[in-house]
């Protein structure tokens, strides 16, 4: 398979309908979820525990759901398990390389053991690597490389390996920024699609072109970037620390939303004016589901 994008026969990349996973000591990790995931790059937002990675391990046929269907490009994941995992890469977040391989024989190992002959898996291993910033690392033992291009190397795998679908767990916690932005850079030469899981917001915003928030197990909002913020349009988060009329406490500061314009007034009692982003969505979701 090259690195190409089927086109899509159907409208969604996945459907998801009532899906439910409760675990034997009784946990519901997701509870009831519809949810249609739309080609392109999608980020799955959420506190640690929300139900991020149960629901990627079962998108990507690695846990069954208690209860509920699922299609993945129009195939259903109950019935077509093995053909699925044909047209997916899964990299979990506890992914990590052998430290003493260096990325070329960790890229090549895992083409080889998708089925690619060996000499097909060292050229696509090289050029994966090359396009993931790792080409003059790649014979260097992975304990000597930083963590941004330890997680780089899982990128290479995913370029290499020309699937459809790409499923990324935390693919940047615990990185500095920069090892962070490189990684970011990775991910954008993927040619698949890629289904991402983070809890950073700038992350979301950064490489996705929808968004999925979850917490609870539930899906509390999802759309485009643009749509999520449209309700904040000309408004402006007010941090203060004393008590306003019509504020949310919240970390020890309490939290409103005003009209730009309004802003100075603000100011003057001490308070900090903030821009809107993506984690005033989070916020306000949170609030509504709790009121």
């Amino acid at each position: 398979m090259g690195n190409s994008i089927t086109a899509l026969a159907h409208e969604n990349l996945i459907e998801i309908r009532n899906l439910r996973k409760v675990y034997s000591n009784g946990k519901v990790a997701l509870d009831h979820i519809d949810l249609d995931i739309p080609a392109g790059i999608t980020a799955i937002i959420g506190r640690n525990g929300a139900g991020k990675t149960t629901l990627m391990r079962i998108l990507s046929t690695q846990l069954k759901p208690t209860s509920g269907t699922i299609r993945i490009m129009g195939l259903d994941t109950a019935k077509y398990e093995k053909r699925i995992r044909r047209l997916i890469c899964s990299i979990p977040q506890e992914a990590s390389p052998i430290g003493i391989l260096t990325p070329l024989e960790q890229v090549k190992m895992y083409l080889v053991a998708r089925g690619f002959s060996y000499s097909s898996a060292d050229a696509e291993a090289r050029s994966a690597l090359a396009d993931a910033g790792l080409e003059d690392n790649m014979r260097t033992p992975a304990d000597m490389l930083s963590g941004g291009m330890k997680r780089k190397i899982f990128v290479a795998m995913a370029l290499a390996s020309g699937s459809e679908i790409v499923f990324l767990d935390e693919p940047t916690t615990g990185l500095d920024p920069i090892s962070r932005y490189d990684v970011w850079a990775a991910i954008r030469r993927l040619k698949s699609h890629v289904i991402l899981t983070t809890h950073y917001m700038e992350e979301a915003a950064s490489l996705s072109s929808y968004i999925v928030l979850v917490d609870s197990g539930m899906v509390i909002s999802r759309g485009r970037l643009g749509d999520l913020l449209a309700e904040f349009s000309g408004k402006v988060r007010i941090e203060c620390r004393d008590r306003q009329e019509d504020s949310i406490s919240m970390g020890g500061m309490f939290i409103k939303y005003v009209d730009a314009e309004k802003a100075e007034e603000y100011v003057k009692l001490g308070c900090d004016v903030k821009s809107i982003t993506l984690d005033d969505v989070f916020i306000k979701e949170r609030i509504d589901l709790e009121s």
